[in-house]
Formats: C-alpha cells, structure tokens, sequence
C-alpha cells in the first residue's frame, strides 16, 4: 500500500516512519504539552500510544498522521482521523485530533493540517460529519474547533475515567458534511 500523503502550502501529512518517533515525543509530551490530555507519558505510555495510532491506520485506513513542515521536514506533530473509541462517548464516528510541538503554536500549523483533514475526511471518506473532543478548560483546543466551523454538541458531552476529573467533561464539536461543503 502506498505511503499516505496530504500536502498543503506549508505542510505534509503522512504515515509514521521509525525517524519520526522520537522528534514527535520529545517535542509533544511535554508538561505544558501534555496539560490537558493527562500529564506526561512515561515509556509504557508512549509505547501504548504509539501502537494505538499504527492499529488505526492497520484497522481503519486513517490515523492521527504526523505533520511535517515542508521547508526543512521538520516534524511539528500530529493531526489526522480515528473512529471515536473514548469509554462513555460517541462511538465509531470519524473524530479529528491535533497535537503540536510548543514551537508550532501559534502560526496556523494547526488550522492548516486540520482543514487538510476534514476535506479529506469529506470529500475522500465520504465521512457525514466529524467530531473533536477536548475539555473546557483547553481554550485554544476549542476555539480552533470553532474557527474550524464545527459546532458544540452539550448533548454529546461524557465523562471519562481516562481523564482527571478536575478537568471537566469532555465536551463535543461536530461538522456536518453540508456544513463543510457550504464553506467551500
């Protein structure tokens, strides 16, 4: 199967290559990095996590794809699509996710690789909408969600043990296919 690949202006979305784990972790699993999604992994967790995303691109065809800059290759994170699987939550649904190096923040990196991927979710998956978790208190998770043109969902929000309960529920962003396509 060929190497998956979504370029922007700036950026190249792709499948994980051996080189791109360590740069990944050592420049995301950070404590302010890591603030809202359960403190800093240790190496089971990393390991956890990264046979997580190599299974959904094995079982789906889709995963959270690394983000390379196109100028000097430079790996800035993740941004890519699972099926939702959080215990308590939506279930099966196509669902975005982000994450970037502290470098990264700040410069559009992430809406970039994210409209890169809700087109390829809609246009190339035939997804009928697409959804973002985050919790309250990560203000800039979801105002990119907004920014996005995706809408808050009360009724889809969960709790989750997986998460401290001193952040809050998570709560749900959802963007319809037509929602999508009336932006384009």
């Amino acid at each position: 199967m060929a190497e998956f690949r979504l370029e922007t202006d700036r950026l190249v979305l792709r499948d994980w290559r051996e080189a791109d784990w360590e740069p990944f972790f050592t420049g995301t699993n950070t404590a302010e990095g890591m603030a809202w999604l359960g403190g800093v992994m240790d190496a089971d967790r990393m390991a956890w996590q990264r046979a997580r995303l190599e299974g959904y691109a094995r079982d789906h065809g889709h995963t959270f794809w690394v983000i390379e800059r196109r100028t000097d290759g430079a790996v800035l994170g993740m941004c890519g699509l699972k099926r939702a699987n959080q215990p308590g939550g939506p279930q099966g649904d196509f669902e975005i996710g982000w994450r970037l190096v502290r470098d990264a923040w700040g410069q559009g990196y992430a809406h970039e690789a994210a409209l890169a991927t809700l087109d390829h979710a809609f246009t190339a998956l035939g997804a009928p909408h697409v959804l973002a978790l985050t919790v309250p208190g990560n203000v800039a998770s979801w105002r990119l969600m907004e920014r996005l043109g995706m809408e808050r969902k009360p009724d889809l929000d969960f709790g989750s043990a997986d998460f401290d309960p001193a952040l809050g529920r998570i709560i749900v962003y959802r963007l319809d296919r037509a929602g999508w396509s009336a932006r384009a």
